[in-house]
């Protein structure tokens, strides 16, 4: 299997961390590869389908098939709900269809797979940069950045929800966010479960996990990643990492069970 991360399309920065697509070559076996909780979600185009991926908050199994390119979109966390206008606890851990959530977007100006299951390009599509060899999966994204760009809500993160999630992801409670932001915990749970999905608690887990994945990833110790990252200790990374990537720290690290590099294949941002 063939992954690699793009640079966002200039117009989608500060919404997207990166543009990424991945192929199995022609003749491969199908391939069933987990995607890790990262506190993102991601538009995508898998075959001539678009989809939703949703927050997760644990594995989630994809099918990978021979010849059928996939790219998409990495959204900033808190990012893609108010694109969509729908909240991301509607969309935890599923794959939606675009069509079921804003059918205007989900017939864009795509480029169209043809035969041999190569894409044809749009003469207007912007190339975001060198991608996977084989299928022209660069095009295929290019169409999805401009599905992406025709959402009704496209603007920044407001600033209340990156300061949620960078106090959140930093190790603050929800009483001491909740302060800072002037708002009350109810408040606070009510704006993190329509921007990320979940609850402030889950939300820690997740962006900490994260933090520890890119440092596993990195080839650092577990005991030092657990101190870094703000574990208790490493048998509380251990767990963590149990329950949210299926494996063993040292398993993570070597990359088994993961769909990518890291979760969601996330190596641009920890």
């Amino acid at each position: 299997m063939a992954y690699r991360e793009l640079a966002p399309p200039p117009a989608l920065r500060g919404l997207v961390e990166c543009g990424w697509v991945s192929t199995l070559g022609s003749g491969a076996a199908p391939q069933v590869r987990d995607v890790l909780p990262d506190g993102c979600m991601d538009l995508l185009r898998i075959g001539d389908e678009m989809l939703i991926a949703g927050p997760d908050t644990a594995p989630h199994p994809v099918r990978l098939d021979a010849g059928v390119p996939v790219a998409g979109l990495r959204f900033v966390p808190g990012a893609l709900p108010g694109l969509l206008g729908v909240p991301a606890s509607a969309l935890r851990d599923q794959r939606v269809p675009l069509a079921e959530v804003y059918p205007r977007a989900a017939r864009p100006a795509t480029p169209r797979v043809g035969a041999g299951g190569r894409a044809s390009r749009d003469p207007g599509a912007r190339e975001p940069g060198p991608g996977c060899d084989g299928e022209d999966a660069r095009a295929i994204l290019a169409g999805v950045a401009a599905t992406a760009l025709a959402l009704p809500g496209i603007a920044p993160p407001d600033p209340f929800t990156r300061e949620l999630a960078s106090r959140i992801g930093s190790g603050a409670g929800a009483a001491a966010t909740a302060d800072a932001l002037g708002c009350t915990t109810r408040t606070l749970h009510r704006q993190c479960l329509a921007a990320f999905g979940y609850g402030p608690a889950m939300l820690r887990r997740v962006l900490r996990f994260r933090r520890a994945s890119a440092l596993l990833h990195a080839g650092m110790a577990p005991a030092e990643v657990a101190a870094l990252a703000g574990y208790a200790d490493q048998p509380h990374l251990s767990r963590e990492v149990r329950a949210l990537a299926g494996v063993a720290p040292r398993q993570l690290a070597s990359g088994a069970n993961t769909s990518t590099p890291l979760p969601s294949g996330s190596s641009t941002t920890a």
